[in-house]
């Protein structure tokens, strides 16, 4: 967590039509952790690993690429203004956002490697980050999306082939292990993932647990994650989507406030969206 400014807008944690009172997520199949908001776009609200102040759960957006488009946003690339993930992701016409990851105390800069085609916001690897996202393939043929691991030799063959990659911290490694390391430090939490379909898994949560606990919880869970890589912690980790009539906007704490209430979404200068193909 860097410096950054506060967004003057209030923050609530909702499902709701917009302009709507407060409504139950859509019916679903109860053997499945798994609400549809619209096709491609599923939602899940997991139990998190241990009791916590908040509502004590891990928040988890399923997202197609077939039917969705991957995304980064910079300020950066345009006027170098931040913005909250709902921000960011409404004003480009998406449907969901998470954070895109830390950031330097410039307030715009990623503390690794962040580029798309058009724009280079940090052109440079930082070899003790073994994880990057890696979205819109250069050709046709190559898997949409995938968290290429270091550690096992994929960066240097396989990041050609995508026109965007962010860089970050594993969590979840090639071989489906936590490498996080254990440490009592607690704090909210904004990840992304990919299930064995190859499907992104955009990840909250606001209860304050250890990082390291909350990946033993995901992969224990019925969400087939296969990797993961961390993107933001404490206030400024956020988790948005409106679709099906229905709006979540997920808000990170400050360390030790774990009230669900409202809150004051941060602003941020980068950020992963999903736009209707």
């Amino acid at each position: 967590m860097l410096s950054v400014r506060l967004s003057p807008a209030l923050v609530v944690l909702l499902f709701a039509a917009p302009g709507g009172p407060a409504t139950t997520p859509p019916p679903h199949d109860p053997s499945s952790p798994w609400a549809s908001l619209e096709p491609g776009l599923d939602l899940a609200s997991l139990p998190g690993p241990a009791p916590a102040p908040g509502d004590g759960r891990i928040w988890v957006l399923r997202v197609d690429p077939a039917r969705f488009e991957l995304r980064l946003v910079n300020a950066s690339a345009g006027d170098s203004r931040p913005r909250t993930v709902r921000s960011w992701a409404l004003g480009a016409g998406a449907v969901a956002g998470v954070n895109a990851g830390m950031f330097q105390r410039d307030g715009l800069t990623s503390v690794g490697l962040m580029r798309t085609r058009a724009h280079a916001n940090n052109p440079r690897r930082v070899s003790r980050y073994k994880a990057v996202l890696a979205f819109d393939p250069i050709r046709a043929g190559v898997q949409p999306v995938r968290i290429l691991d270091a550690a096992c030799s994929e960066l240097e063959p396989l990041a050609p082939q995508y026109g965007t990659l962010v860089q970050s911290i594993r969590m979840v490694s090639c071989d489906r292990k936590n490498v996080w390391a254990s440490d009592a430090k607690r704090s909210s939490v904004a990840a992304v993932g990919v299930d064995g379909s190859g499907r992104a898994l955009f990840i909250h949560a606001r209860s304050a647990w250890p990082v390291h606990d909350v990946v033993e919880a995901l992969l224990a869970s019925p969400i087939d994650l296969r990797r993961a890589m961390y993107l933001e912690g404490g206030p400024e980790a956020q988790l948005f989507a409106r679709a099906g009539g229905r709006e979540v906007d997920r808000v990170g704490a400050l360390e030790g406030d774990g009230d669900q209430g409202a809150s004051l979404a941060w602003e941020i200068p980068n950020a992963l969206i999903a736009v209707r193909r």
